[in-house]
C-alpha cells in the first residue's frame, strides 16, 4: 500500500514551481511595507558587506604595504614590492583616502590604518543591526501571512460540499492546516530573508569583481556553473521528495486521528496490535520519505563546500604567480591589496552560495506543503451557490421534489426519479431497508448535496436559486451521531442561536427535557463538555441536540434517528416535545421506531432509491405490501413492548 501511494504521488504532473510561489508572495501584499522596509536594510546590510573586503584591500595596498617599504626602504622587501606594483596600487586604489601625501611616514600609514579599521568596524555594526531589524521586518510579515493562510483553509473547509469529506480523510485535511502550514512557517520569515540576503549579495559581490578587475573575476567564479549546475539538480531531487514527504505525514496524521476517533471499537474488537502494526507501515513509509528528502538536502552543502575551496584556491594560485612573475591580468598590475579583496570577495560568494542551496533546500519543503495547501484551496464545491442567488424568504414550509436523481459516484444513483410533496405543518416519515435513500432524501432539502436531475423546491422555489445560509438558516437537523462541541453546555445548546438569552436556552433545555440532568452536572449549564460530548450518555447528547435545535425554531424540522439512542420512557419524554416542536413545522422523519411513524402525515417507503408505496400508518398496513412486510418484521416486537411498557407489564406480554 505504500509503495503504491508513493508511485501515486511520484507520478503526479510536476507542479508549476514559479505559479506557487508567485501565489504564496500574493499573500505578502497587504504587508508591502513590511517588506520594502527589510528589502532597505538588505541592502544597506548587503553594500556594507560587499565594502569591507574592499577595505580589507586597500588597508595592505594604502597603509600596511608602503609602511613597510618605509621601515625597509632599500631592503630586498622593499624592492620587491616596488616590482611588483605595491606603489602605484597604493597611489591608484586608495579610494578611501585618495590624497596620501608623497612624503608620508610610517606614523602617517599607521593613522591613516587605524582610521580605516574603525571604518571596517562600523560596517560590521551596520550589517549586524540591519540584519536584525531585516529579520524582524520579515518575521513580523511571515507570522501574518501564516494566520492568513490558516484562515483560508479553515474558511475553504466550512465551504466544501460534504461529498468531498466523504472522500477525504480528516486527518490529512488537519495536516494541511497543522504541518504544512507550520512548514512554511519555519522557513517564510528566516529563509526567504536569507535566501534574498544571499542572492543580492551574490550579484553584487560578482559586480564589484568585475569592476576592480573583470579578467581576474572570470577566473575566480570560474566554479559558479558548476554550483549553479548541482544546485538545481539536486533541489530539484529534494522537491520530488519533499512532496511525497507532505502525502506520507498526512497519511500518519489520517491514520492517529481515525484511531483516536475510534479508540472504542478498537478496544472492543481488540484490534490493538492490528492497528499498531498498520501505523507502524505507516510511520515507517514517512520515515523513508523524509529520510530520501534528507539525502538530496545533504548532499549539496558538502558538494558546494568543495566547489568553494576550489574557488579559493584558483584565486591564491593564478593571484599568486600574477604577483610574483609581476604580470598584469585585465590591463592591470595583479597588487596583495588586490588579492586579498578577491580573497575575501571569493569567500564571502561561496558562503551565500552555500546558504541559498542549503535554504533552497529547506524551502522544497515548504514549497510541497504550498502545493498541497493551494491544492486545497482550490477544490472545487459540489454545492455552489449562483452568482445572483437570492436571500430565501421566510420559509411557509411546502416541500416538493420534481422527478429527483441524485447520485454521489457519477453513474450510481441512489435516487430514482423521486416525487413527493408536502404541505406547510406536514410531518412526513421515511422508512425503508439500509441504503434505500432515506438519508439522501433529507440532505438534499438543506442542499448538503445537489440533484443530478429534476429538482427540491421549498415554497416554490428551487433551493439552488437561493443563498445557502439563508436556506440553512431556516432548517433544524436532528442527527442520530450527535457532535457536541468543546464548550460548556449553554454554548452548545446555542449553537443554532448564538444571540439567545440564557433564559430561551433554559426554556427550550426544559421542553427537550434536558434540564433535569443538566442541573446536576457540577456547574449546571456552565459545565464544560469534553470532545465531542465525552462524560454524557448517548441519550444525554441526544437531549442536548434537540434542544439546540428547539432553541433554533426552525421552519423545516429534520430528524434523522432522533430518539434512537434514548430508552423508552425518556422517548416518550421527548416525543411530547417533539410534538410541541413540531406544531406548525414541516418534519421529515427518518426512523425505525415506530412511535416517529404511527402519527405521521405521510409515510413514505423507499427501497433501492425509489419510492415505492406512500400513504398513512393504517391505509398502508391495510395495503399488506412491502410497508406491512417491514413493519410485521421490524416494527412488531417494538410495538409490543411499547404496549408492556405502557400498563407496566413484563416486556413480550399484552
Amino acid at each position: 500500500m505504500h509503495t503504491e501511494r508513493m508511485l501515486q504521488v511520484e507520478s503526479r504532473k510536476a507542479e508549476n514551481l514559479g505559479a506557487t510561489l508567485g501565489r504564496l508572495f500574493k499573500y505578502f501584499k497587504p504587508y508591502l511595507l513590511a517588506l520594502i522596509l527589510a528589502v532597505a536594510f538588505l541592502g544597506l546590510g548587503t553594500w556594507a558587506q560587499v565594502t569591507a573586503p574592499e577595505l580589507i584591500g586597500q588597508a595592505v595596498d594604502c597603509y600596511i604595504s608602503p609602511a613597510i617599504m618605509d621601515r625597509t626602504e632599500g631592503s630586498q622587501m622593499a624592492q620587491m614590492m616596488q616590482k611588483f606594483g605595491i606603489e602605484n596600487a597604493s597611489q591608484t586604489n586608495c579610494w578611501y583616502d585618495p590624497d596620501i601625501p608623497a612624503t608620508a611616514g610610517t606614523e602617517d600609514f599607521l593613522a591613516g590604518l587605524g582610521k580605516l579599521v574603525l571604518v571596517i568596524v562600523g560596517l560590521y555594526v551596520i550589517v549586524a543591526i540591519t540584519t536584525g531589524l531585516m529579520f524582524y521586518a520579515m518575521t513580523w510579515a511571515g507570522q501574518h501571512v501564516i494566520r492568513n493562510l490558516r484562515v483560508d483553509i479553515f474558511n475553504r473547509i466550512h465551504s466544501l460540499s460534504l461529498s468531498y469529506y466523504t472522500k477525504h480523510d480528516a486527518g490529512d485535511i488537519m495536516s494541511r492546516l497543522t504541518n504544512d502550514t507550520s512548514t512554511i512557517q519555519q522557513v517564510i520569515g528566516m529563509g526567504v530573508v536569507q535566501v534574498f540576503s544571499s542572492i543580492i549579495l551574490l550579484v553584487w559581490i560578482v559586480w564589484k569583481m568585475f569592476t576592480l578587475n573583470w579578467a581576474y573575476a572570470l577566473v575566480s567564479v570560474a566554479v559558479l556553473p558548476l554550483m549553479g549546475i548541482a544546485t538545481w539538480w539536486l533541489s530539484a531531487q529534494a522537491r520530488k521528495a519533499f512532496r511525497v514527504t507532505r502525502q506520507e505525514i498526512g497519511n500518519v496524521n489520517a491514520e492517529l486521528q481515525e484511531n483516536i476517533a475510534a479508540v472504542r471499537e478498537v478496544q472492543a474488537f481488540s484490534r490493538e496490535n492490528v492497528n499498531i502494526e498498520a501505523f507502524e507501515v505507516s510511520n515507517a513509509a514517512n520515515r523513508d520519505a523524509n529520510i530520501k528528502a534528507v539525502s538530496y538536502t545533504s548532499a549539496l552543502a558538502p558538494v558546494l563546500e568543495a566547489l568553494g575551496y576550489v574557488a579559493i584556491a584558483i584565486v591564491v594560485t593564478v593571484g599568486g604567480l600574477l604577483l610574483l612573475r609581476g604580470r598584469a591580468i585585465g590591463g592591470t598590475l595583479v597588487s596583495l591589496g588586490l588579492i586579498v579583496t578577491f580573497l575575501g570577495y571569493a569567500q564571502r560568494f561561496n558562503q551565500p552560495v552555500r546558504q541559498i542551496a542549503i535554504l533552497w533546500t529547506n524551502l522544497q519543503s515548504a514549497i510541497a506543503g504550498s502545493e498541497r495547501i493551494f491544492n486545497f484551496l482550490d477544490e472545487e464545491t459540489d454545492v455552489v451557490e449562483k452568482p445572483n442567488a437570492m436571500e430565501m424568504p421566510p420559509i411557509k414550509g411546502e416541500v416538493e421534489f420534481d422527478h429527483v436523481w441524485a447520485e454521489y459516484n457519477p453513474g450510481e444513483p441512489v435516487l430514482r426519479d423521486v416525487s413527493l410533496h408536502a404541505d406547510p405543518g406536514e410531518t412526513v416519515a421515511l422508512v425503508g431497508p439500509t441504503g434505500a435513500g432515506k438519508t439522501t432524501i433529507i440532505s438534499l432539502i438543506p442542499r448538503f448535496y445537489d440533484v443530478s436531475q429534476g429538482a427540491v423546491c421549498i415554497d416554490g422555489i428551487d433551493v439552488r436559486d437561493v443563498t445557502l445560509a439563508s436556506l440553512r438558516g431556516q432548517i433544524g437537523i436532528v442527527l442520530q451521531d450527535t457532535f457536541l462541541f468543546n464548550d460548556t453546555v449553554m454554548n452548545n445548546i446555542r449553537f443554532g442561536r448564538p444571540d439567545a438569552s440564557d433564559e430561551e436556552v433554559v426554556a427550550a433545555a426544559k421542553l427537550a427535557h434536558a434540564h433535569d440532568f443538566i442541573e446536576r452536572l457540577p456547574q449546571g449549564y456552565d459545565t464544560m463538555l469534553g470532545e465531542r460530548g465525552s462524560g454524557l450518555s448517548q441519550g444525554q447528547r441526544q437531549l442536548l441536540a434537540i434542544a439546540r435545535a428547539v432553541l433554533a425554531d426552525p421552519r423545516i424540522l429534520i430528524l434523522d434517528e432522533a430518539t434512537s439512542s434514548v430508552d423508552t420512557r425518556t422517548e416518550r419524554q421527548i416525543q411530547a416535545a417533539l410534538e410541541k416542536l413540531m406544531a406548525g413545522r414541516t418534519t421529515f422523519v427518518v426512523a425505525h421506531r415506530l412511535s416517529t411513524i404511527r402519527n405521521a402525515d405521510q409515510v413514505l417507503v423507499l427501497k433501492e432509491g425509489q419510492i415505492i408505496e406512500r400513504g398513512t400508518h393504517d391505509s398502508l398496513l391495510a395495503q399488506k405490501g412491502f410497508y406491512y412486510d417491514l413493519y410485521m418484521s421490524q416494527f412488531r416486537g417494538a410495538e409490543l413492548m411499547e404496549e408492556a411498557t405502557a400498563v407496566g407489564a413484563p416486556a413480550g406480554r399484552t
